[in-house]
């Protein structure tokens, strides 16, 4: 198998934490033989030393060339004065991003969305970067539909992610869409994180920490993931955590940026998604264990959700 040709390029001063995710993250998702299913190189402009916000420097394996040949070009966050603060791209910079080959798909994390907004490859679709910065951005890019409320955007051929740690999720989703729930849950046990924080979840945005004595809804959160073929609701979860209903919601969205409902359905679209990819079960099967009834039900709700049958799912992710 060829390996997926990854270039992260690196604009000074980039945001060191996000240039490093790709490498790490990507990095470590290997195929059934072993070998790497990702080839990642960092490239600079000129191939030279990039500096970083907090001073010190990344080396670089490679040049701005790389993206001619690149599978998916990362650009991670940085404060490169022209997009961050002008609304401009850099000539040096536009070059680079004319090499790329028609099909190649993009990827901006945190404010490398400023980037490619700069360079107009966001005009019109969805995008989001970190919240901080989104009253910046949309002062800059009004083309851009922005929505700084999500962890990342999958816009088929154009991704974006949130800040910082939202990289992290967003490159295991792109194992995931590349090579199935099992190799990025493998990344993510490697990688010691969450393997999956859906892409609506909210990004955390100065949500005070609860009072050590106001109860949690963590477990009723893992007795669901426990009981999903059961029958749940609202009241359901919320009796289980000896809460009343308008306090276990109130609870629920300040804790995950979801209602509970809204959730639920998540984890049992993710409970059929993984079937789906790792089982031979029958669809009714599969609509049973994961909490969603029938078949006909798991079809209505695949299709809704990713925009296919849930036998084209199953073919697209098992070959």
């Amino acid at each position: 198998m060829t390996s997926h040709r990854v270039a992260v390029l690196l604009l000074e001063p980039v945001i060191g934490f996000d240039a490093v995710i790709p490498t790490q993250v990507l990095g470590s998702a290997l195929g059934a033989d072993g070998e790497p299913l990702y080839q990642v190189e960092l490239v600079s402009l000129d191939g030279g030393p990039v500096g970083t916000e907090w001073g010190y420097s990344i080396l670089p394996q490679g040049d701005a060339t790389a993206l001619a040949t690149a599978d998916t070009v990362i650009v991670p966050g940085t404060r490169l004065a022209g997009p961050r603060r002008e609304g401009t791209l850099p000539a040096a910079v536009g070059s680079a991003l004319g090499l790329l080959r028609p099909g190649t798909r993009l990827v901006s994390i945190c404010t490398g969305a400023f980037v490619l907004a700069a360079a107009g490859l966001l005009d019109d679709r969805p995008a989001t970067t970190h919240w901080g910065y989104a009253a910046s951005f949309r002062r800059l890019y009004p083309a851009v539909k922005l929505n700084e409320n999500l962890l990342f955007v999958d816009d088929g051929d154009v991704l974006s992610s949130a800040g910082l740690a939202a990289g992290v999720d967003l490159c295991l989703h792109l194992i995931r869409r590349d090579h199935g729930s099992a190799t990025a849950n493998q990344v993510a046990r490697h990688c010691v994180v969450p393997p999956w924080r859906d892409g609506g979840q909210a990004q955390f945005i100065e949500h005070p920490v609860p009072a050590s004595d106001v109860s949690s809804t963590t477990a009723t959160r893992d007795w669901v993931l426990r009981h999903l073929p059961e029958r749940l609701d609202v009241p359901t979860m919320a009796r289980h955590a000896q809460l009343s209903v308008r306090t276990f919601n109130r609870r629920f969205r300040a804790e995950t940026g979801l209602a509970p409902g809204g959730w639920l359905l998540e984890q049992r679209l993710n409970r059929a998604r993984q079937l789906l990819e790792t089982t031979d079960l029958p669809v009714d099967e599969v609509a049973a264990r994961s909490g969603l009834g029938s078949g006909a039900s798991l079809r209505q709700r695949m299709r809704a959700a990713v925009g296919v049958s849930p036998s084209d799912y199953r073919r697209t992710f098992r070959g």
